[in-house]
């Protein structure tokens, strides 16, 4: 069985997270979510995802080598990612986010990759 990239909580909640930064509230979310390819080190930490096509989110991007930043990333593209043993992008289901995107920032450009 395949987890959906998304559920409809975390959906919801990057949606808010988008909205607000659009009203021009100065925010730090903690990220909603974490995806990651289980055998090519890639993470995507995600905080807001745009309403106009529903597709595209905002988030911490570290694909591994060495590079964090932020940025953005179509769902549809990562739906379709597949690492170096076929392994498609997962939901961490138990991931919880301890603290803003902003700390998660500073520790991977001190660190190289985002910290678990």
């Amino acid at each position: 069985m395949t987890l959906p990239l998304v559920t409809a909580d975390e959906r919801t909640r990057l949606l808010a997270h988008d909205a607000a930064r659009v009203a021009g509230q100065g925010i730090d979310p903690p990220p909603v979510l974490r995806l990651f390819t289980p055998d090519a080190h890639a993470t995507w930490l995600l905080v807001s995802l745009g309403p106009a096509d529903g597709d595209t989110a905002y988030g911490l991007i570290d694909l591994g080598i060495g590079m964090p930043a932020l940025g953005t990333t179509k769902l549809s593209n990562l739906a379709g990612i597949v690492g170096p043993r076929k392994l498609p992008v997962r939901r961490d289901q138990y991931f919880r986010a301890v603290r803003p995107l902003s700390e998660y920032v500073r520790l991977a450009q001190e660190d190289g990759s985002i910290p678990d």
